[in-house]
């Protein structure tokens, strides 16, 4: 649509991920003038290659891996099945695509609206697509991110993977070196080794899955290394061996066919021109944003979702797109909106979640922590999943609960519950005033927050809080 003039509109929205599209919505409450610029697929990232297809090969991994347990519970037959590694991709392809129906009508449904082309800032208000100048009173950049590969190791070719990739591949190699044991590295490296995979784990951190607290990730580390190779602690060395790529590091060495890179995602902000709002840019070229508004100093430019580099996930992203559309409109406050409590879920097994700030973060003088074992938690021992640890952090002097860091069984239910309690400010008193049923997980979440209220100044509340333990799995 190439003009000599420029061409005037309210907002422009760069990006049409799933910061985009949440934008999108809070835009067209104050206008319809708008364009919607995206470049390359129309589709979240979540949807086509991340959290969607990840979790569809997970669930794969666990249903194949529950045969595993099918001895003890009485059930014959497990040494007879196998995975159709071809079959359980196809699935997920089946899968992920109905999950990006909706991201990918989005042009049809815009129509002119929707523009397929790459922009560049040209100053606060003014931007390039397609050979045309485009003014708009407000800006809204969600470019979204992409995986980093190290420029030498894509001599590899094919043999190097990403999620980007991964999910299309017709068949799996048989051997396969994870380089990058954060949470996605964890969580594709443990579902393969589950499918029957040859699988390595190697991170320059000693860390797995992003865990901070110390004690949670000596619980976790084991359970992990029990299934795979883990070498971490030194950075991965790759180099061809005839046919297969050798990979090294912390002592460790694996010979695989190919190599799933997991060591984080880049922002797509070069040749944005950031650098043409005047505003100072860090070492990798990032202005500062504010949180609450997602502004770029005092102009009407927003920086959202997986670009920011700030939380990204999608449901971050999601509430980044929704600050960005609000703030973006001619009457909007210049408070900001406050931020939700920070969660993350790592989808092994066990599941690692954190809820509110890393310990690290948090005051070790004025901090009390509660714990409890999930490895003879009893509804765990029942379903044969009983592994890992719960940590809740509180306030000593008041009780009110700061933070929680687990690796635990169905983590992603009692970090929901327990980002609720954060958020509403809740007390431990609070907490083991609720309801507890018989048997369920939940109860080892009271196990823990009983031994929380050892070190809280003033309990209060129930006198649950203060029942020693009487060698009963439903009462303690």
């Amino acid at each position: 649509m190439q003009t000599n003039k420029p061409i005037k509109v309210d907002t422009v929205i760069v990006g049409a991920g799933s910061a985009g599209l949440s934008a999108l919505r809070e835009v067209r409450r104050y206008t319809d003038d708008f364009l919607v610029v995206n470049d390359g697929h129309w589709g979240t990232t979540c949807a086509a290659v991340g959290c969607m297809p990840s979790k569809a090969l997970i669930e794969a991994a666990h249903a194949f891996h529950r045969r595993l347990t099918f001895e003890e519970f009485g059930i014959q037959g497990a040494e007879g099945l196998r995975a159709n590694i071809p079959a359980v991709l196809a699935r997920v392809r089946r899968m992920r695509d109905g999950f990006v129906k909706g991201p990918e009508s989005v042009p049809d449904k815009l129509g002119d609206r929707a523009v397929s082309g790459r922009a560049r800032l040209l100053g606060p208000g003014r931007l390039e697509v397609n050979g045309d100048e485009i003014e708009a009173r407000a800006i809204i950049l969600t470019p979204g991110s992409r995986p980093v590969v190290p420029g030498p190791w894509r001599t590899f070719g094919d043999r190097i993977l990403t999620t980007d990739s991964l999910f299309e591949q017709d068949d799996l190699p048989r051997r396969i070196a994870v380089v990058g044991m954060g949470a996605i590295g964890v969580e594709m490296a443990q579902a393969l080794a589950r499918l029957g995979l040859d699988v390595a784990g190697f991170d320059a951190a000693e860390t797995l899955a992003g865990i901070d607290d110390r004690q949670v990730l000596e619980a976790f580390r084991p359970l992990i290394e029990a299934e795979m190779g883990l070498h971490t602690g030194a950075s991965a060395e790759l180099e061809d061996a005839g046919g297969t790529i050798r990979v090294s590091g912390a002592g460790g060495v694996f010979k695989a066919d190919a190599v799933l890179v997991a060591i984080g995602r880049r922002p797509n902000i070069d040749g944005l021109g950031l650098d043409t709002l005047g505003v100072p840019l860090d070492d990798k070229g990032m202005p500062r944003i504010d949180p609450a508004t997602l502004r770029i100093g005092e102009m009407q430019v927003f920086l959202a979702g997986d670009a920011n580099g700030y939380r990204p996930l999608l449901h971050e992203s999601a509430d980044e797109g929704h600050i960005a559309g609000r703030m973006a409109a001619p009457d909007a406050s210049d408070h900001g909106l406050c931020r939700r409590t920070a969660l993350s879920i790592v989808f092994s097994s066990p599941q690692v979640a954190r809820v509110g700030p890393p310990l690290s973060d948090l005051d070790e003088d004025t901090t009390v922590s509660g714990n409890a074992d999930f490895s003879d938690q009893p509804r765990a021992r029942i379903a044969q999943t009983a592994a890992g640890l719960l940590r809740l952090h509180a306030e000593r002097e008041t009780g009110r609960l700061l933070a929680a860091e687990m690796c635990v069984p169905a983590a992603e239910h009692l970090a929901h519950l327990l980002a609720l309690a954060v958020e509403r400010q809740m007390t431990v008193a609070d907490m083991l005033a609720m309801p507890f049923y018989h048997p369920v997980l939940e109860e080892g979440l009271r196990s823990a927050l009983r031994d929380l209220a050892k070190g809280v100044a003033a309990v209060g509340g129930s006198d649950l809080s203060d029942c020693k333990p009487m060698g009963h799995d439903a009462l303690d």
